[in-house]
């Protein structure tokens, strides 16, 4: 599968899933799977590029000639078919015993579908994971799942060329919304037709994943209040960031039909536009599809509000392993998590060495191991996101994929004129509002 057409399910997948939780499972695995002394996990996980598929195969294939007592059987899942095989699997009880999750765990947790991993995976291996992983490691000090990588999913990336044909600095981006307007006006009557100064998200959904850090580097906060009774959108930094969005629509500086999808590069290495917004993975596509716009490609953080005072404007994807609350398997799938992801550092180096650099593993060892491989020095964007981007990401939010839906349609609404600021944010609000009586949130919010 072409690799922008693989992210584009998994981001179509993982935005399902964080509105559709997974219903608790009768039995991981089917049955104790267990004969001869030997015990068999059911590992599930989502189709991804061809280099990660292969890397999932590998690990699995492994771990299983690395002892005779565990039996992993991997089983790889078409993203945008996840959502019903998993239901269907878990209705005839025969859910896996371990799979990925990209979802939220406060809403899996307290509906009980996720296993706790303390006292299966050594404490000391959980210990390893980095601050920012800790936020969707844990809940309440206890540990769900363990990450295998951080994926910052707001990255700016600049084509050199448009900016010096516009009299700018090719190797500088912009590092506020200001200078970013003032580097459009600049490029807007350099482009050709069909050409336009930047490709940010523009629809509601996307808006939803992509823009929960922009809303704390702009407001402080996401966007509820720290006890989970009542929205907290109403306010000067939620309204600026939703009016920078219109300005840039009413600019024209952004195509009102968009030329590719958020997750993809091809707008991009079509050199259709001067900047485009993405994650980091993006990268990954340029490099291996369109490698004459590689070497003028920049990449760097998203621009900042004014008063943002160090707080950083993306938000931190991730991938994570969790095991299944009913496995009658746990501790033997918990020994294959911990062998795989919390083990010898050099099984997990080819992972994000072949993934081009773009993806940021969670332990330190495993980073210094990955800088370390010589191809790194080919790829200098990798410590722009490690250094530059990652420290101050902010993780996705705990709270309900309804509460972030809310936001983006606030704001795709405010960006093209089908709402004013303040009705958008007042119809958010009573969205909100529904959901923290719906899902009685306030018992839910996380304890510090």
């Amino acid at each position: 599968m072409h690799k922008r057409n693989s992210r584009l399910l998994l981001a179509v997948a993982a935005a399902a899933a964080a509105g559709t939780v997974l219903a608790g499972c009768s039995a991981g695995g089917g049955d104790d799977s267990s004969a001869d002394g030997v015990t068999t996990v059911q590992f599930w996980h989502r189709t991804f590029t061809p280099v990660e598929n292969e890397w999932y195969a590998d690990i699995v294939k492994k771990f299983n000639a690395s002892q005779d007592e565990i039996k992993v059987v991997d089983t790889e899942v078409p993203a945008d078919a996840w959502d019903q095989k998993m239901k269907s699997a878990q209705a005839a009880g025969k859910a896996p015993d371990i799979y990925t999750f990209s979802a939220s765990i406060t809403d899996a947790v307290n509906a009980g579908q996720l296993h706790e991993l303390n006292g299966l995976v050594p404490d000391d291996k959980l210990a390893e994971i980095i601050d920012p992983a800790q936020p969707i490691s844990q809940l309440d000090g206890k540990y769900y799942a363990y990450p295998l990588l951080l994926e910052p999913q707001t990255v700016l990336f600049w084509n050199k060329d448009l900016l010096s044909a516009a009299g700018l600095d090719p190797e500088t981006g912009p590092t506020t919304w200001d200078e970013l307007f003032d580097m459009c006006a600049a490029i807007k009557p350099t482009l050709a037709d069909g050409q336009y100064c930047i490709s940010p998200a523009s629809d509601a959904v996307t808006f939803a994943w992509s823009s929960v850090g922009q809303q704390y580097n702009f407001a402080g906060h996401t966007a509820l209040n720290e006890d989970w009774t009542a929205p907290d959108i109403d306010n000067d930094g939620y309204r600026q960031l939703m009016e920078n969005y219109k300005t840039l629509w009413d600019e024209g500086y952004m195509p009102q039909q968009a030329l590719d999808v958020y997750v993809g590069g091809k707008d991009f290495g079509e050199e259709k536009v001067a900047f485009k917004v993405s994650g980091s993975w993006m990268m990954s596509e340029i490099g291996s599809d369109y490698t004459d716009v590689l070497p003028k490609t920049g990449i760097g953080p998203f621009p900042n509000a004014a008063d943002a005072d160090g707080r950083g404007a993306s938000t931190l994807g991730n991938f994570r392993w969790v095991i299944d609350a009913k496995s009658k398997n746990a501790q033997a799938a918990a020994d294959f998590l911990t062998w795989a992801l919390a083990g010898d550092p050099d099984l997990l180096v080819p992972f994000f060495v072949d993934t081009q650099f773009t993806k940021v593993p969670v332990r330190t060892d495993v980073q210094d191991a990955v800088s370390a491989d010589p191809k790194a020095a080919d790829a200098p964007w990798s410590s722009i996101v490690m250094d530059d981007i990652v420290p101050t990401a902010i993780p996705e939010p705990t709270y309900p994929w309804d509460v972030s839906l809310a936001v983006g349609t606030a704001m795709e609404s405010v960006m093209k004129g089908a709402a004013s600021t303040d009705d958008a944010i007042k119809t958010a609000e009573d969205a909100i509002n529904t959901v923290i009586q719906r899902d009685d949130l306030p018992s839910k919010a996380p304890k510090s």
